[in-house]
């Protein structure tokens, strides 16, 4: 039987993180004290839905997409002010979509990812003189 591509969201909860996904017919949700217990928690979930089917994930199967203010959390070195600036974004504007306060557009949502992509492409390039 065919896998099927599994994409998982994950939030930041007021404790914790959760994460929830549909795969076909079957909702799959889960959630963790820390994101490497929500990720134990996604794998142990997503192999208790398909166990009946002999299928077996790892996590490197699983896609996780985050919402802003999860990413913002799990990455606490990108520096939102510096970013807004990079992208051409009000500060205030983007630490609203950060904290949840509003929610971005579709077209500020790739805005905000194609800014994030282009700085860790640059540090993926980076070699220090040694």
């Amino acid at each position: 039987m065919k896998k099927h591509k599994i994409v998982m969201r994950v939030m930041k909860e007021d404790v914790g993180y959760s994460a929830y996904a549909n795969a076909g017919n079957d909702f799959i949700g889960t959630q963790g004290d820390t994101f490497e217990e929500l990720k134990a928690m996604i794998v142990e979930a997503v192999n208790l839905s398909f166990e009946d089917r002999g299928l077996v994930y790892t996590i490197d199967e699983i896609e996780l997409k985050y919402d802003l203010e999860s990413f913002f959390e799990f990455y606490k070195i990108i520096n939102a002010k510096a970013l807004s600036e990079r992208i051409g974004m009000n500060q205030s504007l983007l630490a609203q979509y950060i904290k949840g306060i509003k929610k971005p557009s579709a077209v500020q949502t790739r805005r905000i990812l194609k800014g994030v992509r282009e700085v860790g492409k640059e540090l993926a390039e980076i070699e220090f003189s040694i």
